[in-house]
């Protein structure tokens, strides 16, 4: 069970990469998020973040069962998590509107740079889901981030298309 959690924890070791194994994590989420897009669209998005969450509390819980540590920096599945939820605005919007979800990557990219600026920085919520010294604080702090993420997409969204100027 320890093996699968650590598959799970580290996103198939994608964790062991050094430096900065949290960025490494957000770049895996990337392709695989196009992939749950390209599959199933908007919804099957959200239904791998939802699995990708409950498997990542798991694998935290385990892989940090009686350490002190509470969050190592190999896992990364969390990282994944947040990158699919700040990619939501998007995937949302090509799904709805029948779109190539690529068009948008300048939302990619804002996408990517904003979570992990609220992931790093650690701001307001963020920092108190972090501080909660558990697996399930490994995994909102990244969600909090995530969802901080996709309200910026959506805004520069709203700027860069006229609608908020």
């Amino acid at each position: 069970m320890t093996r699968i959690a650590q598959i799970t924890g580290t996103v198939f070791g994608v964790g062991y990469i050094r430096p900065a194994p949290g960025t490494w994590g957000s770049l895996v989420a990337l392709p695989w998020g196009w992939l749950l897009h390209v599959l199933g669209g908007f919804p099957l998005l959200v239904l791998g973040a939802i699995v990708a969450f409950v498997a990542g509390l798991w694998a935290t819980r385990v892989m940090t069962h009686g350490s002190d540590d509470h969050d190592p920096s190999e896992i990364v599945v969390d990282e994944v998590v947040g990158q699919w939820i700040a990619l939501m605005p998007l995937s949302y919007a090509a799904w709805s509107m029948g779109l190539d979800i690529l068009v948008m990557w300048p939302g990619w990219v804002a996408a990517f740079a904003l979570f992990r600026l609220f992931d790093i920085t650690k701001p307001g919520p963020v920092g108190w889901a972090d501080r909660r010294g558990d697996a399930m604080g490994v995994m909102l702090d990244d969600v909090i981030a995530g969802i901080f993420a996709a309200a910026g997409v959506m805004l520069l969204a709203g700027f860069a298309h006229g609608v908020l100027m």
